[in-house]
């Protein structure tokens, strides 16, 4: 879970640094890393019937997708996706383990109830009267 998490925050820090002007090939690289967890967590989603979560990020796999990338030629229209996809990261990196640390607390064991019927009562012979 640890490296999961570790890989959403390098994929958050890598959207971050796309801010600044850069070589071409750090931006292949940015498209790549960012794919890669786009597609761990529209797995994830998928699988737990979380389709919300999953179409967005499915948005991001194909804004960042490195085999047939979309130019949109122009960096100010680059800077809030990569901020909005960064914070999108970092929000899941973060608050999925404290959704999973609530529902573990959550789990508690009862005992089970012994509940008694009225055929298990003894019945005694004699009666007086």
């Amino acid at each position: 879970m640890k490296a999961i998490k570790s890989l959403f925050i390098i994929c958050a820090l890598c959207c971050f640094l796309a801010i600044l002007k850069l070589p071409i090939e750090y931006y292949t690289f940015l498209r790549t890393i960012v794919s890669l967890g786009a597609l761990l967590l529209i797995y994830v989603w998928a699988k737990q019937k979380n389709y919300a979560l999953a179409v967005v990020f499915l948005l991001v796999l194909i804004l960042f997708n490195p085999l047939f990338p979309i130019y949109l030629h122009r960096k100010s229209i680059w800077i809030p996706i990569d901020i909005i996809t960064g914070i999108l990261f970092l929000l899941i990196a973060f608050y999925t383990k404290k959704a999973a640390d609530k529902k573990e607390e959550k789990a508690v064991e009862l005992p089970p109830l012994q509940k008694t019927y009225t055929r298990d009562r003894i019945v005694s012979a004699k009666r007086e009267l």
